[in-house]
């Protein structure tokens, strides 16, 4: 197969972008709109072919997917290091193609309705082609170095988003609070890559071929251990892991179509990504540091899950699920103990199976909650319920997401967690069961996002002389929501072991009985403990536990005071005790030493200036004068 065409997949979007970049506002939004959509089914197109052809063409002699490099060239040599750019397709970079593409454009289609009539609707067509080519970018680097170049780059992108609405002050505090966050993060990634560029002597991901760098492998085994923990501490501000998550959910102040693409299948799954991408460098050098990588993230997915339990904006009650299911994927990976696919690298294939599965399912609910948002004008539960009568399409769709998130089968979401879990209880009981316990807490919260918004107390029905009527979305908006529900029902049917692996070769997906049997009962409990406390219109057993702990709820209502606890740490001790003697000493002894010099400067050359006066019988004083000191110290002389 040529691939000679792969490069239109990063071209296209970046083109998009700089002609609604410059000539946007000379464009009316449907052409604005057009623009972008068009050159994002183009690349879904390209991407579905790529994939295609990658995954049904010839296979190593071994079975395992080969590595293909279509195009990559030098772009700064610096003696033995340099700096390339390239597109490498391998099985987890052809599936995050079809991942990006298809969740992509139906973020695109779906803007028609959800921006129209927006200020800025050009920007923001623009903003997405940009978002799009650099996660794009990112998942096709042929070395670190190229995937750090494009992770600033979706950095960047996702700061102009958040802050689309920045004529607001609560997205330009959003917009800030994640870009500082992340970018903060990134510093430890960048430490991370110098460390093992200087070691190792390369920026590739791809060693196993190379002899001489296997052998320094060995040699720089000491260090190697530091390097990659650092480069995930990166991606765990990417993938916002405890305690770098905080700007996650202030994320929703952007719109709720940038929420989709970032939760479903852009920024936050970068930091799963490239663990991934560096899988067998952390299995066969370290390992320890690999399952420290699972401990955090068991403790963040159940955190996550913990506070969406009592979230009342029902786009942050979802921004916390992304966080609880991006930790799920990262203790899939950081389980894994071997790359055999059968002897401890099952997690590695779960996890990016349930990375797939989720994107779409994910996608689903953020735009199901955009519609819904659209018609009430509010993100708040309390202006919503009873909309299963208004909104029959949005319900079903937000139903079919919901059960595919919470493991019922034959949902997509069930196959992709069952294997995550029978990866963890392959690595230690403990870690198996309390996945299980946040497997049954995801249903839980869910379920009542779902019965508060659908089958509660209607909102409108309260007063609906004064209050607008709510009604379905238009087919420009329900139809992704649709496309999405119907992959989220039959993806988890995919033979997904048969593409990725940890080994490249084909692996026959197995449901183990036990397991699985035990997850759907949690799931089930959680499901029918929501039932019986919000499916009524009136929640009275939700409002007496509230009541009856109030610390804990209004601990959990507040994300267990986190975010205050960086505000004093950055305030406090950060700005407190370092900026601000920092700032004085720069004012005072930097600023003085240099204002006093030219004080000094200034008066020298006041005291000289009557001595150019341009009087020539001061100067024949001067003259004279001078003239005889001269003399008189050369006589003493």
């Amino acid at each position: 197969m040529d691939y000679s065409f792969v490069y239109l997949i990063l071209l296209l979007p970046l083109f998009s972008f700089v002609v609604l970049g410059l000539a946007g506002m000379k464009m009316s939004h449907k052409v604005a709109g057009l623009i972008g959509t068009t050159s994002l089914a183009l690349v879904t197109v390209l991407s579905y072919v790529t994939a295609f052809s990658y995954f049904f063409g010839d296979r190593c002699a071994d079975g395992a997917y080969p590595t293909i490099v279509p195009f990559n060239f030098t772009w700064l040599p610096l003696g033995q290091l340099h700096f390339d750019l390239g597109f490498m397709i391998d099985p987890i970079s052809a599936m995050m193609l079809v991942v990006i593409s298809t969740v992509s454009l139906m973020v695109h289609i779906y803007s028609f309705g959800y921006m129209h009539g927006e200020h800025g609707f050009q920007r923001y067509y623009a903003f997405l082609s940009l978002f799009t080519m650099s996660m794009l970018g990112l998942v096709v680097a042929t070395n670190i170095f190229q995937m750090y170049l494009f992770w600033e780059l979706v950095g960047v992108s996702s700061y102009l988003l958040i802050g689309f609405y920045y004529p607001l002050k609560p997205a330009i505090a959003a917009s800030k609070k994640a870009f500082i966050v992340t970018r903060f993060a990134d510093l430890f990634f960048l430490i991370g890559i110098l460390f093992y560029s200087f070691y190792v002597g390369t920026f590739n991901y791809d060693l196993a071929a190379d002899h001489d760098l296997v052998l320094k492998l060995h040699g720089a085994a000491f260090v190697l251990p530091t390097a990659l923990f650092l480069m995930f501490i990166g991606g765990a501000g990417k993938s916002a892991m405890f305690p770098l998550h905080i700007w996650l959910p202030d994320a929703m102040e952007g719109p709720t179509p940038v929420s989709a693409l970032i939760h479903a299948a852009t920024m936050v799954v970068a930091g799963v990504y490239q663990v991934a991408s560096l899988f067998p460098i952390w299995v066969t050098y370290a390992p320890e540091a690999l399952h420290y990588v699972a401990y955090i993230a068991a403790f963040t997915a159940f955190y996550a899950a913990a506070v969406a339990c009592c979230q009342r904006d029902i786009k942050r009650g979802l921004a916390f699920s992304t966080i609880s299911q991006i930790a799920y994927m990262l203790v899939a990976l950081g389980v894994c103990t071997a790359i055999d696919n059968h002897g401890g690298g099952l997690g590695y294939m779960a996890g990016m199976f349930h990375l797939f599965t989720h994107a779409m399912f994910k996608a689903l609910l953020f735009l199901c909650s955009g519609a819904i948002i659209v018609i009430i004008g509010s993100n708040f539960k309390e202006y919503m319920g009873g909309l299963h009568k208004y909104m029959p399409i949005t319900n079903v769709c937000f139903l079919i997401g919901c059960l595919a998130i919470a493991g019922i089968p034959p949902f997509a979401g069930f196959f992709s967690k069952d294997e995550i879990i029978t990866a963890c209880f392959q690595f230690s009981p403990f870690m198996g069961y309390f996945m299980t316990l946040v497997a049954g807490m995801t249903a839980f919260y869910m379920f009542r996002l779902y019965y508060v918004i659908f089958w509660g107390q209607s909102y409108y029905e309260l007063d609906p002389e004064h209050r607008r009527k709510p009604q379905e979305v238009p087919f420009v908006m329900w139809g992704p929501l649709v496309f999405l529900a119907i992959i989220s029902c039959v993806a988890g049917l995919i033979p997904f072991g048969h593409f990725v692996s940890a080994t490249g070769q084909s692996y026959d997906i197995h449901i183990n009985a036990q397991v699985a049997t035990t997850s759907i009962v949690v799931a089930i409990i959680g499901i029918a403990l929501a039932t019986y406390m919000y499916a009524p219109k009136k929640t009275p057993l939700a409002d007496t536990l509230a009541k009856r702990m109030p610390v804990l709820h209004k601990a959990a209502l507040n994300r267990f005071y986190i975010d205050d606890a960086w505000q004093f740490f950055t305030h406090k001790i950060v700005f407190g005790l370092f900026s601000k003697p920092i700032a004085w000493f720069d004012r005072r002894v930097i600023d003085g030493t240099m204002n006093f010099m030219a004080w000094g400067t200034q008066e020298a050359g006041e005291s000289i200036r009557p001595w150019q006066s341009g009087d020539v019988r001061q100067y024949a004083v001067w003259f004279i004068t001078g003239s005889v000191a001269i003399s008189l110290i050369l006589l003493c002389l």
